[in-house]
């Protein structure tokens, strides 16, 4: 989780893990890992509105209790503060998620097990694609 959460191949610790901002590489350019496997989807945004959530509601609750600025204060100050750190955090947290899953062998990581299309189609009971 360390090594994603660096922007760093889970496997190797030397590759980049994204290719942008949030794309997580088809392959490790160090040790040709395949990374395609990950399944983030909507957990780094929930994570990151649950950690953003507490710090910004606790910093904002202090703020109004110790000094009670006008209401245009809290938005000049604040709106800005959201959207950086949800910004700062979301790449960490989507990084240590792949990691995470690459460390459990979740969606496809294991080598050993069936391909997750493959499960779905004989679970529905069609073909394998």
């Amino acid at each position: 989780m360390k090594r994603g959460a660096l922007g760093r191949c889970p496997k190797c610790g030397e590759g980049h893990l994204f290719d942008g901002y949030l794309k997580v590489r088809p392959v490790c350019d160090h040790c040709g890992e395949e990374l395609f496997h990950h399944r983030a989807d909507d957990a780094p945004p929930y994570f990151t509105i649950l950690i953003l959530g507490h710090i910004l509601v606790s910093v904002v609750l202090g703020v109004e209790i110790a000094y009670e600025p006008p209401m245009w204060v809290h938005v000049v100050l604040w709106t800005p503060f959201t959207i950086l750190t949800a910004l700062a955090l979301l790449r960490p947290i989507k990084g240590a998620l792949v990691g995470l899953q690459w460390a459990l062998r979740m969606h496809g990581f294991d080598p050993d097990s069936e391909d997750d299309f493959a499960l779905m189609a004989r679970e529905q009971g069609g073909s394998e694609l």
